[in-house]
């Protein structure tokens, strides 16, 4: 399938690894000039360099003036923005007895208020020109908390609560606002989750890895690949009709529709 994309500009952020690397490399490998954004410089360059139509762009998110930066980094490189892929770390773990008020405050500066900032600066264009994505990679705690990733918790649902309501409000205008939700799938931060479990619980991280897959019906963790591919879907124009929904990539591991 073609998916439509051949052209446009694509910002992907956080994805010099993981998540976010593998839906950079999938919509570069559809034909889209593709914006690499990371705390580190030369491995957002060497994927760039790996793609099609790609530059490479060493920035931390979190930094004033960071939104600001990406954006026009991209549009000097290839012109307006076409495809916002929202992404980024999430909090240190922990459980809703251990958080404090100033553990919410950084939660949601890092998984709200950047990611405000970058559809901001993108949106009057989209609308303007009538097409556009913006994607947030985020989690299943949306639908399902994590017991142990409480601060995580709030600050992506409260990311995800402001793109439904934002999905609503330019549904007319050809700019979809999706969220896609990964379960297990095998990355740093995956194996920093289980590292963590193992550490408090005694057991070896293969133990502990092993007991996460069995619980997952397809038996086993994604691979980046996979979820790369759903999100350049939900970036096409095949995804034109689909907005405002949260679309799970998760081997079956939340049990509810």
């Amino acid at each position: 399938m073609d998916l439509g994309i051949a052209g446009r500009t694509a910002v992907v952020c956080a994805s010099t690894s993981g998540l976010g690397e593998g839906a950079a490399r999938a919509l570069g490998a559809e034909g889209a000039n593709v914006l690499i954004t990371g705390r580190r410089a030369e491995r957002a360059k060497a994927i760039a360099a790996e793609l099609p139509s790609a530059t490479g762009l060493g920035v931390d998110l979190l930094h004033l003036g960071a939104p600001e930066q990406i954006v026009d980094t991209a549009t000097a490189a290839f012109g307006p923005v076409d495809i916002l892929v929202l992404n980024g770390p999430g909090p240190k773990p922990g459980t809703a007895l251990e958080v404090t008020t100033e553990d919410i405050d950084k939660a949601v500066a890092a998984l709200v208020r950047p990611q405000q900032k970058l559809v901001s600066l993108v949106l009057d264009g989209m609308r303007e020109r009538g097409w556009g994505r913006i994607l947030a990679i985020a989690s299943t705690s949306v639908i399902q908390p994590i017991p142990n990733l409480t601060l995580s918790n709030i600050g992506r649902a409260a990311l995800a609560g402001y793109l439904k309501t934002l999905a609503t409000a330019v549904a007319a205008d050809g700019v979809t606002v999706n969220l896609l939700l990964p379960g297990r799938i095998r990355t740093a931060r995956t194996t920093a989750v289980d590292s963590a479990v193992a550490q408090e619980t005694g057991r070896t991280e293969d133990e502990v890895r092993a007991e996460a897959a069995a619980a997952i019906p397809m038996g086993r963790y994604g691979d980046i690949n996979e979820f790369g591919a759903v999100a350049a879907f939900l970036c096409s124009a095949q995804a034109s009709y689909v907005t405002g929904t949260a679309v799970r990539c998760d081997g079956g591991n939340v049990g509810s529709l």
